[in-house]
């Protein structure tokens, strides 16, 4: 059986998405049911999906799915107590569903912090518009340097990046340089080595043997702060 706060956070969950299509903020979750801070939320969303009333959409930001909801009460006269609490089975298609058009992703650091992109796993993550992705698995990096701004990738931004080891000449690309140094360039063949070109006429291409150059993906979109 719900408690009273369980019920309330329930109930001005599924109002949100019905409304909306988007779960409700920890913060907005907070103040509607006038806690003292967003740990009691975090509690009573865990007490929920446990007893599977809701659960968390992976890899999404503020996504929820109400998968039951209990039965409300509107008449002040008590009735009959059920000999087990009555529960509401809604069918799927009339709960609304969070919409999906945010997705975390990692992001592993600077692009010239100097370091292996495995060495940076895990750092923190990304909130980013879903319409920017395509398929596949993707990460962020904040980009360093000035190398590729006649490619509109300025210092500061966050290039979002689709995992391969592949790539096709004239893709930018996050190529990984003995192991040990990741850059954000233009990749070409050019004979029996790789070359890496910049987007800069003030830097010079560089080239590598191909056993030098490992790819560790491919650049999907780009993000600017103002």
């Amino acid at each position: 059986m719900l408690t009273r706060k369980q019920h309330e956070l329930l109930s001005f969950i599924h109002d949100r998405l019905a409304e909306t299509g988007v779960s409700p903020s920890f913060e907005e979750m907070k103040d509607a049911l006038d806690l003292k801070s967003k740990s009691g939320v975090h509690r009573l969303i865990s007490a929920l999906e446990e007893r599977g009333f809701i659960r968390r959409l992976p890899n999404r930001a503020r996504a929820l799915e109400v998968l039951k909801v209990p039965e409300r009460t509107t008449a002040a006269k008590p009735a009959p107590a059920p000999a087990t609490p009555a529960i509401l089975k809604t069918p799927a298609r009339s709960l609304p569903t969070a919409a999906n058009d945010v997705l975390e992703i990692p992001l592993h650091g600077r692009i010239a912090a100097g370091l292996p992109i495995e060495a940076l796993e895990g750092q923190s993550s990304l909130s980013v518009p879903a319409a920017l992705l395509g398929p596949g698995d993707h990460y962020a990096l904040e980009v360093s340097g000035d190398s590729m701004v006649e490619a509109g990738i300025l210092d500061g931004d966050f290039a979002l990046i689709r995992r391969t080891d592949t790539a096709r000449d004239g893709e930018i690309v996050v190529a990984l340089i003995d192991d040990a140094e990741a850059t954000l360039k233009y990749f070409r063949r050019e004979g029996a080595m790789v070359r890496l070109d910049p987007a800069n006429r003030a830097y010079d291409p560089m080239r590598y043997r191909p056993n030098q150059v490992r790819v560790q993906g491919r650049l999907a979109g780009l993000i600017r702060r103002y």
